[in-house]
């Protein structure tokens, strides 16, 4: 069938068809690096990631690029820097080393490009040069901001018309400003803030600039696919659209835009006050990367998502299913080197992951009823293979069950004193072992003839 994404910019699903199959490239919207990363922030990056793996899939991991931005100079960061009593750099080097830590957790991959926008000012200045040579940028009182009338299609992507151009953008007053709707390419710096000289003084890009700057330098002024949240369609991508064309009219810039759809959490809108605002790294130090990933992916990425704590504990149950047939099965059954053909449809079908994980369930089904059976072998690297383009199961099943953690041979022994005491008749003690590696968190799997084995809850 051939892949088919949902294209933002008409509104319609399409095939994709690559500028140049050997070199397809993706722009997706990074983290502003002022704070932790929340779940409505996960999900982009689980969505992409996919969309990633499955281009890799089919056209080569050699001839696929993959850009994903960190935002590191922007006004959010200088307002919690100064909230917080700290340096900038602190800032932004801690939040950028946990949000990597936490996207590991999800099971992601590392982008091909991770652009910092501090390392692209001089390609930022050199693009507002030119807006600036084209008619569609204007320096007033040490800004330089964007004429939007001077381009004619402004609106159109994001079917925006006058006054919600105006009230949507939450545009500053300023007397400076030529129209109320333009926005700022570049501003002046104080001595206490981030600056960075220029024809127009010393200062700093606003935000959206960074982005047009960033995807042309890895990308190039054409390239295929750029994706983010929908919350971004308008300012953000409308603008970067505008930057992007405005300074090579003759360009398209992305030929598809994908976005993902907006996250609740327990029912409402994320908030603090209604106590189910989740960082990443709150949920991981309760539940695992991978099962946030599987609630992540149980719904299409443009439908709403409403994410609960119910739903994850669902979801490790679903991964401990899933691990167990693989762990019972041959343990040679490698991932075959192409996903199922059933996955595959459903992910060229404008990435419905649900539709996937309902094969993988169903090969799932197949193998637990006979997992040393004739079928067992290829079910279970059908089921691999499956896994890896999703980001799914690529865990030793071991470790899944067991953890990294190295205490692994005192629960071994703490077993076998349990075996021992059971067969003494000294069912106190044996019980006393249970109850204390059930507080631990280890659960035993027992049959009529023993213990298996053990897992951690």
């Amino acid at each position: 069938m051939g892949l088919r994404l949902y294209n933002t910019a008409r509104r319609t699903e399409e095939d994709f068809v690559p500028r140049d199959p050997g070199a397809v490239g993706m722009y997706v919207c990074g983290p502003t690096v002022y704070d932790l990363i929340h779940i409505g922030n996960a999900r982009p990056l689980v969505v992409f990631d996919v969309l990633f793996r499955l281009l890799q899939a089919e056209y080569g991991a050699d001839h696929v690029t993959y850009v994903r931005n960190i935002t590191d100079v922007e006004d959010k960061i200088v307002e919690r820097a100064a909230e917080r009593g700290e340096e900038i750099a602190v800032l932004t080097g801690r939040t950028t080393a946990q949000f990597h830590t936490d996207v590991a957790a999800l099971g992601s991959l590392e982008p091909t490009v991770e652009p910092r926008a501090t390392d692209h000012i001089a390609e930022m200045i050199a693009l507002i040069e030119e807006l600036i040579a084209r008619g569609h940028a204007y320096e007033a009182d040490g800004h330089v901001l964007y004429d939007v009338p001077s381009w004619e299609e402004y609106g159109a992507f994001a079917r925006k018309d006058r006054d919600e151009q105006i009230a949507g953008a939450r545009v500053e007053v300023a007397p400076y400003k030529k129209d109320p709707a333009d926005f700022v390419l570049w501003k002046p710096s104080t001595p206490d803030l981030p600056g960075w000289d220029s024809p127009w003084g010393r200062g700093r890009p606003g935000w959206h600039i960074e982005c047009s700057a960033m995807s042309a330098k890895y990308l190039g002024d054409d390239f295929d696919i750029h994706g983010g949240g929908m919350d971004l369609i308008f300012p953000h991508h409308q603008n970067e659209i505008a930057q992007s064309c405005g300074a090579h009219p003759e360009s398209g810039f992305a030929r598809y835009w994908v976005h993902n759809g907006f996250l609740m959490s327990e029912g409402e809108k994320m908030a603090k006050s209604l106590g189910n605002f989740y960082t990443v790294k709150e949920l991981l130090e309760e539940f695992p990367g991978e099962a946030l990933r599987l609630v992540l992916l149980q719904t299409q990425y443009r439908a709403p998502l409403d994410f609960t704590k119910d739903k994850v504990v669902e979801a490790k149950a679903s991964l401990d299913r899933m691990y167990g047939a693989l762990r019972a099965a041959p343990s040679d059954a490698a991932a075959d080197d192409a996903p199922p053909q059933p996955v595959l449809a459903a992910l060229e079908d404008d990435l419905n992951t649900p539709r996937a994980l309902a094969h993988m369930h169903d090969l799932t089904t197949r193998l637990n009823k006979d997992p040393g059976g004739p079928e067992a072998h290829a079910l279970a690297g059908a089921l691999r293979a499956a896994g890896a383009v999703m980001g799914l199961l690529e865990q030793d099943p071991e470790v899944w069950f067991k953890g990294a953690v190295d205490d692994a041979g005192e629960i071994e022994a703490l077993i076998g004193e349990r075996r021992a005491a059971k067969a003494a008749k000294d069912y106190a003690a044996a019980d006393r072992i249970r109850d204390d590696l059930k507080a631990r968190g280890v659960v035993l799997e027992d049959r009529p003839d023993g213990t298996t084995d053990w897992r951690r809850a």
